[in-house]
């Protein structure tokens, strides 16, 4: 079992910045793909970004790329997300998440660890 907690989130006027956590505790954390994943109300999870188990890696989707940044540090068993320049829309629940394998990695289906979510908010 792997216990995944975000922290980070809040609210913040757009073009801000926000860094969220997420702490793991259970099995080896470097052993884990970590991904974050949003959800805005009404809408279905998307996926922003992932990083593979040594942080050599990393997947942004298209719609955050150049604002947001993953990372992770494996001695503190945190996977980071960095959010420059936020805009309204960007504002969601954000979930990290982990999974054994690289590949599929923006897929939402194929983790099998998951937080609890914070909420980011980007007032305009």
């Amino acid at each position: 079992q792997v216990q995944l907690v975000e922290s980070g989130g809040g609210l913040v006027q757009a073009g801000g910045s926000l860094r969220l956590s997420c702490a793991a505790s259970g099995r080896a954390f470097s052993r884990f793909t970590m991904g974050w994943f949003r959800q805005a109300p009404g809408k279905e999870r998307q996926f922003v970004a992932a990083i593979s188990d040594n942080g050599g890696t990393t997947y942004v989707a298209d719609s955050v790329k150049g604002r947001f940044t993953i990372s992770r540090d494996n001695a503190e068993s945190t996977a980071y997300l960095q959010m420059n320049s936020l805009v309204p829309e960007d504002t969601a629940v954000y979930y990290c998440a982990a999974r054994s394998t690289w590949l599929g990695a923006s897929r939402s289906d194929g983790y099998d660890y998951w937080g609890q979510g914070t909420q980011v908010t980007v007032s305009s």
